[in-house]
């Protein structure tokens, strides 16, 4: 009751501005406690946070090793809490994705198949020696969901007339979010739409990729196909350009192809604030023939499986976010693209130097893609459902971060971020912590 009295003397005031005032004041204490309690969910991560430091640690160097251990060695006194290095680490993220300055320090490195190593021998790699066999069977893997990674746990399902588009997603321990899709376009063929997405110059020409802003070739292997592009794409006007180095090479075997794109470091391009660069980039696919939607048993239509992450810069959290809204809105504008593509081509147009080198491919025979498949017996599968939430014993209270949430929504109210935004980060980060 005495509670009840507190707020009921407060809402007397005469004003609105002393009511809100009072209310401030009132609640104060309670927004200082929420705001430290969202600091420290944000701080309470996934183990991959840990892992990926140690491994950014490796790829440094020996002399580094002894300066790591003791760090280590001098954060474990804190028993069942995490490293007081990990909440400096998320903190700095954070800091980093706000200002938006400089280049990206805090970047994951995975395997060869996913990502460039950071062995020094990357160096000598700059003559187009960037993509392998290597590739292919982590892609191959992909598609025939033998990588051994989590589930896929299903997004989404769109159409249109002339398209139909699947999607899902998972997580993985270490990195960013994953995430698969498939899509069928009618009437199309899998050469058509391979040079399609290939022709950098029909994508900045015709605008349907409107982030796109720039798109340069820088190296090109008449023998192979292999290029190196340099991108740069635009962001909200919140976050700066971002720049890509992107290795790309397409492997065939009968009409399907496996193509495969993905960062890869390019000393003889320095590294700028502006546009920050994108070191994690994966985003290949694998596009065949597919029966037509018409029901008709006809191979005429166009099947592509991507497989695409990336680490933007920003927080992983508000990335998935983003991404789950504005998915269906990006991808339906590939499919007028594509019409627009066969129009150009079937009126004899020259074909561009990327849609030229797009058809420069590595063939390689059925036999030789099942020997891959054998190399590993681990497999993944499709959920149509979100997995199930185990508990653990490192629980975030719902109730703090989404209090806190709250508090901050109020604070950031005339930023850039929406309530909308924060509300749906805090959502997750609490499922993430009864993850835990």
């Amino acid at each position: 009751m005495g509670l009840v009295s507190v707020f009921w003397e407060i809402l007397k005031k005469p004003t609105i501005g002393d009511v809100v005032r009072e209310l401030l004041i009132f609640i104060a204490p309670l927004w200082v406690a929420v705001i430290v309690g969202v600091l420290v969910g944000w701080a309470w991560k996934p183990k991959w946070a840990n892992i990926g430091r140690e491994m950014f640690m490796d790829c440094s160097g020996s002399k580094n090793s002894a300066p790591a251990e003791s760090s280590e060695s001098s954060s474990s006194g804190f028993g069942s809490l995490p490293s007081l290095n990990l909440i400096k680490f998320q903190l700095s993220s954070a800091i980093s994705w706000i200002s938006d300055d400089g280049p990206q320090k805090d970047s994951f490195f995975l395997s060869p198949t996913l990502h460039s190593n950071c062995s020094s021998s990357q160096n000598e790699k700059e003559k187009l020696g960037f993509l392998t066999d290597d590739d292919l069977e982590h892609l191959y893997k992909l598609v025939e969901e033998k990588d051994g990674g989590p589930a896929w746990i299903h997004m989404m399902d769109k159409s249109t007339p002339t398209m139909g588009y699947q999607a899902w997603q998972r997580d993985l321990e270490i990195g960013p979010t994953q995430y698969r899709s498939r899509t069928v376009f009618d009437d199309a063929t899998p050469e058509m739409v391979r040079d399609f997405f290939w022709d950098d110059e029909f994508r900045s020409k015709l605008k349907w990729d409107e982030m796109l802003l720039s798109a340069e070739t820088l190296e090109s292997s008449p023998t192979d196909g292999t290029m190196v592009v340099q991108w740069v794409r635009k962001f909200p006007f919140f976050c700066s350009d971002r720049e890509y180095l992107i290795g790309r090479r397409i492997w065939s075997c009968g009409r399907t192809y496996y193509c495969v794109t993905k960062g890869v470091p390019y000393p003889s391009i320095p590294r700028k604030t502006k546009p920050r660069r994108v070191d994690l980039y994966y985003s290949s696919w694998c596009i065949r023939a597919a029966e037509s939607r018409k029901g008709d048993g006809q191979l005429t239509a166009c099947e592509v499986l991507l497989f695409h992450h990336e680490n933007m810069g920003i927080p992983w959290e508000i990335a998935k976010l983003g991404v789950k809204l504005g998915m269906w809105g990006t991808v339906r504008k590939i499919d007028p693209g594509l019409r627009a593509y066969q129009t150009e081509r079937a009126s004899g147009a020259p074909l561009s130097h990327s849609a030229s080198m797009a058809q420069i491919n590595t063939k390689v025979t059925q036999d030789y893609l099942r020997s891959l498949e054998s190399n590993s017996n681990d497999s993944s599968e499709l959920e149509t459902h979100n997995s199930s939430e185990k508990p653990g014993k490192n629980n975030i209270p719902k109730l703090v971060v989404v209090g806190g949430a709250i508090a901050v929504a109020c604070i950031l109210d005339r930023g850039l971020l929406t309530k909308a935004v924060i509300f749906g980060v805090a959502r997750r980060f609490a499922k993430i912590g009864r993850r835990l």
